[in-house]
């Protein structure tokens, strides 16, 4: 049971694209935030061989209620997937993938990725189909955002994320990217 004065954390608001306009977005974060195409080809395409990603964890867990209504599932577990993409070792993204149960019966492989980042895996495959992005500013005492600053000796506020329901071959896995600090520096 709860204190009778303890805050309850509001639950972080994701945002269609239309209304990223109304809101105030670092210029050096807004063009990696709402750009077209997947982050991985992009950051590539700019760190070149500097570019890298590692896997940080991969474990099982509860799914939370915005997380089924989100992947449009029952399900009540899945797998939780974490990833770094780093440019010149400067963190860039912090990926999240909540893939659940349901879709790992179906698609076992999905937990046998390793250090592959799992969209760019994705985007090879025919079958796959991207929802539109829906955007946040995440506190920081947010468990995905606390997830992402997790070494950070300086936290920000709060970080802006991008989510994605993505379907491959009718099975749902939702994909987070959480942009750090340290977004586009070199």
């Amino acid at each position: 049971m709860n204190p009778p004065n303890a805050r309850r954390l509001d639950p972080t608001e994701w945002l269609p694209a239309e209304r990223l306009g109304q809101l105030d977005i670092d210029a050096r974060v807004r063009p990696w935030l709402i750009g077209k195409g997947l982050i991985t080809l992009r950051m590539k395409e700019v760190c070149g061989d500097r570019f890298g990603s590692r896997l940080i964890g991969q474990w099982t867990g509860l799914l939370s209620d915005a997380h089924r209504a989100s992947l449009r599932v029952a399900d009540s577990a899945g797998l939780f997937r974490n990833v770094e993409l780093y440019c010149a070792e400067q963190v860039w993204v912090f990926a999240e993938t909540v893939i659940p149960d349901s879709t790992l019966c179906a698609y076992p492989w999905l937990a046998e990725l390793g250090e592959a980042s799992l969209s760019e895996f994705l985007s090879e495959l025919s079958g796959v189909e991207r929802g539109s992005y829906e955007f946040a500013r995440i506190p920081a005492h947010d468990p995905l955002a606390a997830r992402a600053l997790r070494e950070a000796e300086i936290a920000p506020a709060g970080l802006w994320a991008r989510r994605a329901r993505v379907q491959y071959r009718g099975v749902p896995l939702l994909s987070h990217e959480v942009f750090l600090p340290s977004m586009g520096r070199v």
